[in-house]
Parts: C-alpha cells; sequence; structure tokens
C-alpha cells in the first residue's frame, strides 16, 4: 500500500502545528486587540468644530491644541451647524487604543459624549 497511514499523518501534523503557530501570534485576532477604555471623565475642550470624511462615514471632530475629539454620532446634531467655528465644549471624554494590523500600537481615538456647548465664536 503506497498511500499509508503516513501521508494522512503528516498532513495532520501539519495542520495542527500551523493552527498552534497561528494562534500563538495572534493571527486570528482580526483587530480584537483593539482596546476601548472608558475613563469616564468630564472634560472642558476648545477647538475648531470640523467635518472629516466624505458621505456617510463623515464624523465631526473638535481640533483642538493638544488632541482631536471625534463627537459620537449621538451627539452631531448639536455641532453641526457650528462647522469652522471655535467652541468650548465640556462632556465626557472616552479613549480607543488603536492597533495595526501587524500588532503595533497606532495611537488613540478620542471621542467627547454628554456634550454641553459652553461658548462659541461669533
Amino acid at each position: 500500500m503506497p498511500f499509508g497511514p503516513r501521508p494522512r499523518a503528516l498532513f495532520s501534523l501539519a495542520a495542527l502545528c500551523l493552527a498552534c503557530g497561528a494562534l500563538a501570534t495572534g493571527a486570528f485576532a482580526f483587530g480584537s486587540r483593539d482596546s476601548s477604555r472608558a475613563r469616564g471623565a468630564e472634560i472642558e475642550a476648545q477647538g475648531i468644530v470640523r467635518l472629516v470624511g466624505s458621505g456617510p462615514t463623515a464624523t465631526l471632530v473638535i481640533s483642538g491644541e493638544e488632541r482631536e475629539w471625534h463627537v459620537d454620532r449621538e451627539e452631531r446634531e448639536k455641532l453641526f451647524d457650528l462647522q469652522q467655528r471655535v467652541v468650548r465644549v465640556r462632556g465626557r471624554e472616552s479613549f480607543q487604543d488603536l492597533t495595526f494590523a501587524s500588532g503595533l500600537p497606532a495611537g488613540r481615538r478620542y471621542t467627547l459624549r454628554d456634550i454641553v456647548v459652553l461658548s462659541v465664536s461669533p
């Protein structure tokens, strides 16, 4: 019998090694290493309200001197008419650690929720 259990056993062993290697390197993570931690701290932020992106995926961003805060989708209507103006707001800040597909850190994405507009530039 030229094709006995040996080729099947080698194939099974190779498949097992490949699966263990993929699990050990995190190949099946598909971005699940990104962690989202809510600080929940109430902060005051000041910056220019900008619309970033195009089409249905466009988001509002407050560009400050220190960082950019993405405006939560539920809060978008409060600031949509204030684009290209400097605003001062108070809200709850949360952030998400971003990771490249290679596993290297890509920075943080800051988000503001529960926004109250304190002042608007003329």
